[in-house]
């Protein structure tokens, strides 16, 4: 995916808009994962996130961008993202990947969690919880003035804690004015990083963890990126704006 130049929101009006855009993509997600349960479709799950997003106003940002076939992103178990809605159902257990963004007067934002349905063993809820624990350790350490290993290192951190291995080319990225902007970068520590973290710039942390891949593997849709059969994969994902102190998460 093509990315472009980062954007740099440093006026209240750029604040404000990337607040309006990450809410309607928060409230998008929110009203798949309330509606989301065993024996529905991932198209009828998608169909509940366009209808919020217009409810918001806003514009599917994978659509907009790079006309993918469906409002959202919806993967499933081995399914790490871009995963296509359509008629596979969800079933007990299964892990569901929600990845939403989308263009609001502008601005655009992107959020992503997996989650596991009811009936889930103990260890498809683990993978998941940390991937969350993982972003929330980066969040505290983005500050304006700092190298952009921050994030790679609280990371993988938290990766090596509990037991993962972060997935190597699936990557974060600057976000704002497009869906994919500088700066790119995988979120595992990198002591060769020389770019830094400053005021304004506005970024998503988006790792994966998976308990034995390190790699994904494009499906024959030409979207959904994928582990092989019944290994676990997981994503949590926020965009944030740094500031001189705590960053703005503009999806949280």
């Amino acid at each position: 995916m093509v990315t472009i130049a980062g954007m740099n929101a440093m006026t209240q009006t750029d604040i404000d808009g990337l607040r309006r855009a990450g809410r309607a993509v928060r409230r998008a997600f929110l009203a798949m994962r309330r509606a989301a349960r065993a024996g529905m479709t991932t198209q009828e799950l998608d169909t509940v996130g366009a209808r919020a997003l217009a409810r918001e106003g806003a514009r599917s940002a994978p659509q907009l961008f790079y006309q993918f076939p469906g409002a959202t992103c919806i993967s499933v178990n081995e399914q790490a993202a871009h995963g296509i809605p359509g008629s596979r159902r969800l079933l007990p257990g299964d892990i569901i990947n929600i990845d939403v963004s989308a263009e609001l007067d502008g601005y655009v934002a992107d959020m992503g969690e997996s989650f596991v349905l009811p009936g889930g063993s103990p260890e498809r809820a683990h993978i998941c919880q940390s991937v969350r624990q993982a972003v929330r350790a980066a969040l505290t350490q983005v500050r304006a003035g700092r190298s952009l290993n921050v994030i790679g290192s609280a990371v993988q951190k938290v990766a090596e804690r509990t037991g993962y291995r972060i997935v190597e080319n699936l990557g974060s990225h600057g976000v704002g004015r497009s869906l994919h902007e500088e700066p790119s970068y995988i979120p595992r520590h990198n002591p060769n990083e020389r770019r830094t973290l400053k005021k304004g710039m506005v970024l998503t942390i988006e790792p994966f963890f998976s308990d034995r891949a390190d790699w994904v593997e494009e499906e024959a849709d030409g979207w959904t990126l994928s582990v092989p059969h019944g290994v676990l994969v997981a994503q949590y994902e926020h965009t944030l704006i740094v500031t001189d102190g705590a960053p703005i998460v503009v999806t949280g």
